[in-house]
């Protein structure tokens, strides 16, 4: 029970941030200018972008709880809300914007950012660590996925 409140809060915010970030992409994956990019020949199909972020984000949320629990910081406050920013971000950029370049780097950003706090953590939270693996695995994918448009257009 004592962890069913900052798991509820987790998802929330991380949740939120997706639906926020879909608000932001005007149309996004469907919208004309995406689909007519040359894109990256293991683009994944559409349902695997809904199946993966549900996943993350529940992982990420189990993750963070654990991580809290044992080494609440400003410091790292800090720096889960710069990851929620470059993830919420990323779309209005990259989608809404069509700026590819940007979009690259801000991927990027909250790829180092991710992988940071796996490794930061790592003898902190131990085994809970692994929880990050969906969400790191995926970043790499759309980074890619990201560098491809940005050199194949």
């Amino acid at each position: 029970m004592k962890l069913l409140k900052p798991l509820l809060l987790f998802l929330v915010i991380n949740f939120g941030g997706l639906a926020f970030g879909s608000w932001l992409m005007d149309n996004g994956p469907q919208s004309n200018w995406y689909t007519n990019l040359n894109q990256a020949p293991w683009t994944p199909p559409g349902w695997v972008f809904g199946v993966a972020w549900t996943t993350i984000m529940i992982c990420f949320s189990v993750y963070l709880v654990y991580l809290f629990q044992k080494a609440d910081s400003v410091k790292l406050r800090l720096a889960f809300t710069f990851q929620v920013f470059l993830n919420v971000i990323w779309n209005y950029v990259f989608f809404n914007q069509h700026q590819i370049a940007l979009g690259l780097v801000v991927i990027s950003a909250l790829t180092v950012v991710i992988f940071t706090f796996f490794f930061s953590n790592l003898k902190v939270i131990k085994n809970v660590s692994y929880l990050l693996l969906p969400y790191m695995v995926w970043l790499l994918i759309a980074t890619s996925l990201n560098a491809y448009i940005l050199f194949n257009n």
